[in-house]
């Protein structure tokens, strides 16, 4: 009997390529992987989606990423996570930019109709935030609770529902990886200040300048994660890199 084909993630696609080469032995282990751009080009993808299957292969051991040097080869590949089904999660990128989409037109709505108490229980989201920027799980907790009370003002549990959900699935192994790379107290405390204009825009009931602090925001998260992992060789090209390679894939 044959199986359903089922479709695959791009970013998914990307990661079985990669590793195919690698348990083929094109790149010992120890060995440094072609560049981020290199790799974009090669495969005809974006750099996000680069940046997604290097966070998978990361993931499950057979590459190790080091901040302005490169990804290495490890060869130490582990079981995968247990997750639902692998090929069926989103990448980060992905997510971010269907958060964008929904909660835009949810700030917009939200500033029609605000009241002086959803003002007062976004405010007392921020003023515990803006304690915890040095302590992740605490800021993601808030970050979460922050949206979601910005999607009650609008009284649509469904929509609720929903943005906690999308929210959630940012606590994979595979966001919370890409997230180890970039988070800081200082990133955290340039999402407060994004957050507060968000809180600003809503409580002086103005729908487009709500919309566009959202997209900003949420654009700015995606900027966060968008530095290369090897930006340092991208801006030293000529610079020799031991245990490194300039072949392509």
């Amino acid at each position: 009997m044959f199986a359903a084909i089922q479709p695959r993630r791009l970013y998914r696609q990307v990661a079985d390529q990669i590793r195919t080469l690698i348990e083929g032995g094109k790149f010992a282990v120890g060995e440094r992987l072609p560049g981020e751009r290199e790799l974009a080009e090669e495969l005809g993808v974006s750099r996000p989606t680069i940046r997604e299957a290097l966070i998978a292969l990361e993931v499950e051991g057979l590459v190790h990423i080091r901040m302005g040097s490169g990804i290495y080869v490890t060869g130490q590949q582990r079981e995968k996570p247990a997750l639902a089904p692998a090929d069926d999660l989103e990448g980060p990128f992905e997510l971010l930019r269907a958060r964008s989409l929904i909660e835009c037109a949810i700030a917009e709505e939200a500033a029609t109709v605000v009241t002086p108490d959803h003002i007062e229980s976004m405010d007392a989201v921020l003023t515990k935030m803006a304690q915890t920027f040095n302590s992740p799980r605490t800021s993601i907790a808030l970050d979460r609770t922050f949206h979601t009370t910005i999607a009650n003002i609008i009284e649509n549990s469904a929509l609720n529902r929903f943005v906690g959900e999308l929210f959630d699935q940012r606590m994979t192994p595979y966001f919370e990886k890409l997230a180890s790379y970039f988070e800081s107290p200082a990133s955290w405390r340039e999402a407060f200040e994004e957050h507060r204009a968000i809180r600003d825009a809503i409580a002086s009931g103005d729908p487009g300048r709500a919309k566009e602090a959202m997209r900003y925001h949420l654009q700015q998260s995606q900027l966060r994660f968008s530095r290369s992992f090897d930006e340092d060789l991208e801006s030293d090209k000529g610079r020799s890199v031991k245990g490194g390679r300039n072949g392509k894939i």
